[in-house]
């Protein structure tokens, strides 16, 4: 009984040292299929994609006990369906409320996009 506990140590001792050395063995490799859908949503940046505002990271609120606590104020972006004429369908571009603005007084999505050098094809 005595020699079976020590081959059984030994038997052990050697597999969990052997079990951190040498190349992990990869049976399979796995491909991932395109997804569709909510379930393809990327993380994008709070940017808009016109004029390329971005957060304000440097904000601070001072309270009444003169307390200073830094904030982010976010730029107001929308989601906006515009038609483009050079495409001739339809571009969905994450804009914010002054880009909006911007794109109404420009007449036409392709005459913003041209000034702030903008590609469309990619929306």
């Amino acid at each position: 009984m005595n020699k079976f506990l020590c081959f059984l140590l030994t038997v052990l001792a050697i597999a969990q040292a052997s079990a951190f050395m040498g190349v992990p063995v990869v049976t399979q490799q796995r491909t991932v299929a395109p997804r569709s859908g909510a379930a393809s949503m990327e993380m994008r940046a709070r940017v808009c994609d016109l004029l390329g505002k971005s957060p304000n990271r440097q904000a601070r609120v001072v309270t009444f006990s003169h307390r200073r606590i830094k904030k982010v104020q976010h730029v107001n972006l929308q989601w906006k369906r515009f038609y483009s004429d050079a495409l001739g369908r339809k571009v969905r571009l994450r804009l914010s409320t002054k880009g909006i603005k911007t794109v109404n007084k420009m007449g036409s999505i392709d005459a913003a996009a041209k000034k702030f050098d903008v590609d469309l094809k990619k929306f």
